[in-house]
C-alpha cells in the first residue's frame, strides 16, 4: 500500500474512534447534570452513585459486544466491524437525548437510560478491538507504535470534546439551564456526528491482514478457539490490561469528580483543569508511540507500572488538600504523562500478540473482559468509598492493580520483537 493511502485509511480510522469516544464519554462528562433530573431526589453523592451503576453496566456489555463484534470484524473484515459499532453508537446516543425526567416517567427515566448505555457497550465492546487491530495492520512495520498510538489520542480527543463541548455550555448556560434541558445538547451532537462517521466507514480501505487471512481460508475466529489455541496470549492482555485500564478511568473520569467532591473546585474549574490536562496527554500519545518504535513496547509498559506504583497515593493524597487549580493541572498531567507509557502502545502490544484470523477477538474480548472487572467500577467503587468516609482504600487498589500488572510487564516478551503482524 503506499504511504498517502496508507495515512488516508489511518486517519478515516482515527476520526471515527474520536466520535465513537465522544459519544461514551459524554455520558461521564455532564454526570453531574443529568444525574439530578433522571434519579429520585438524594443526595448529590446518592445521585452520582446511581449514574456511576449505569456507567458501569455499559462496561458490563462491552465484553458482549467484544465477543460478537471481535467474530464478526475476524470473519467480515475490520471495516465491517467498525461501521457496525458506530450504528450502534449512534442509536444509543439519541435515545439519552430524548429520555424524559424522572418527574415525568418515574423509573421509565433511569431504565431507558440503561438500555442506551447497554448500546453503547455493546458498540465500544467492538470499537476498541477493530479500531486498535485496523490502526495496527495499516500501520508499517517501522512506525507501528507511531500509527497505533493515534488509537488514544482520538480515544482522548473525544473525551476532551466532551469537556470542550461543556464548558461551552457552561459559557452559555446557567447550571439550571444545563440540568433542565442543556445536557440533552451533546448526546444529540453525538447521534448526528455518528452518522457522519458512518458515511466515512463505509469508504475505508480493508487491511492487508483481513485479506490473506481471507485468501487462506483459515479456521474461523470463536471464543472457544481464543482460549483453546491462545491462552497464553490472551491471559496476558487481561493481566496487563488490569492496571492500566483502572489507572486511566482513576486519572480521567473520576479525577473530574474527585477534584469536585474532594478537592473542593467547583465544577467549571474542575472540568477546565482536567481539559488542560487531557489536551497534553492526547499529545504525548504520538511521542510515547515513536519511542515504542526505537526502544521497543517493553520499557515504556515498565515505566508506567514503576511511576504508578510508587506515584499513585502521593498523587491523590496531595490532591486532597490542593487549592491551586494551576498545580492540580500539573499532578493529573504528571499522571497523565506517567499512564501514556501503557496507553500509547496498548493496542499495538495486543494486536502484536495474535495471528490475523483471530486478531481482533484477541485484543476486544480480554480487553474488554478486564475493563468490565477494573475500570468499568472504578468510579462507582471510588464513589461507594467516598460516601463511607474511606476514599483512600480506593488510591492503594489502584496502585495494587498496577503492581501486579507491571509484574506482567517485567516478565511478558517484547512484542515488537516478535510481532504476529507479517505485512509491511
Amino acid at each position: 500500500m503506499s504511504q498517502p493511502g496508507r495515512i488516508r485509511s489511518i486517519l478515516g480510522g482515527s476520526a471515527g474512534n474520536l466520535v465513537e469516544w465522544y459519544d461514551w464519554y459524554v455520558y461521564s462528562a455532564f454526570t453531574l447534570y443529568f444525574a439530578p433530573v433522571i434519579f429520585p431526589k438524594a443526595s448529590p453523592t446518592a445521585q452520582l452513585l446511581n449514574a456511576a451503576a449505569i456507567f458501569a453496566v455499559g462496561f458490563l456489555m462491552r465484553p458482549i459486544g467484544a465477543w460478537a463484534m471481535g467474530i464478526y470484524s475476524d470473519r467480515h473484515g475490520r471495516k465491517a466491524g467498525l461501521t457496525l459499532s458506530v450504528t450502534l453508537m449512534c442509536a444509543g446516543s439519541f435515545l439519552i437525548a430524548v429520555t424524559p425526567s424522572y418527574a415525568t416517567v418515574g423509573w421509565l427515566a433511569p431504565a431507558l437510560l440503561v438500555l442506551a448505555r447497554m448500546l453503547q457497550g455493546l458498540s465500544v465492546g467492538g470499537e476498541y478491538g477493530a479500531s486498535a487491530v485496523y490502526l495496527s495492520e495499516m500501520a508499517g512495520r517501522n512506525r507501528r507504535g507511531f500509527y497505533a498510538s493515534f488509537q488514544y489520542v482520538t480515544l482522548i480527543g473525544g473525551q476532551l470534546i466532551a469537556l470542550g463541548v461543556l464548558l461551552l455550555l457552561q459559557s452559555f448556560f446557567d447550571a439550571a439551564a444545563l440540568e433542565q434541558w442543556g445536557w440533552r445538547v451533546p448526546f444529540a451532537i453525538g447521534g448526528l456526528l455518528a452518522i457522519a462517521v458512518f458515511r466515512i466507514r463505509r469508504g475505508l480501505l480493508e487491511t492487508e491482514s483481513f485479506r490473506n487471512a481471507a485468501a487462506e481460508g483459515v479456521p474461523k475466529s470463536s471464543g472457544l478457539a481464543l482460549f483453546r489455541d491462545h491462552p497464553r496470549a490472551a491471559w496476558t492482555v487481561m493481566a496487563l490490561t488490569a492496571g492500566g485500564t483502572l489507572a486511566f478511568y482513576a486519572y480521567t473520569t473520576y479525577m473530574q469528580k474527585f477534584l469536585v467532591n474532594t478537592a473542593g473546585f467547583d465544577r467549571e474549574t474542575a472540568t477546565q483543569v482536567m481539559a488542560a490536562a487531557l489536551l497534553v496527554y492526547a499529545l504525548v500519545q504520538p511521542i510515547a508511540g515513536a519511542l515504542s518504535d526505537r526502544f521497543g513496547r517493553k520499557p515504556l509498559m515498565v515505566g508506567f507500572g514503576i511511576l504508578g506504583l510508587f506515584g499513585t497515593v502521593p498523587l491523590f493524597l496531595t490532591l486532597e488538600t490542593v487549592a491551586s487549580p494551576l498545580l492540580a493541572w500539573a499532578l493529573v498531567t504528571a499522571a497523565l504523562v506517567a499512564l501514556s507509557g501503557y496507553t500509547a502502545i496498548s493496542g499495538v502490544v495486543k494486536a502484536e500478540m495474535f495471528p490475523a484470523r483471530i486478531r481482533t477477538l484477541g485484543v476486544a474480548l480480554p480487553y474488554a473482559l478486564a475493563n468490565t472487572l477494573f475500570g468499568g467500577t472504578a468510579e462507582y467503587l471510588a464513589l461507594r468509598l467516598k460516601d463511607a468516609n474511606a476514599e483512600r482504600i480506593f488510591y492503594w487498589y489502584v496502585t495494587a492493580m498496577i503492581a501486579v500488572s507491571l509484574v506482567v510487564y517485567l516478565r511478558m516478551r517484547d512484542t515488537k520483537a516478535t510481532s504476529l503482524i507479517a505485512e509491511d
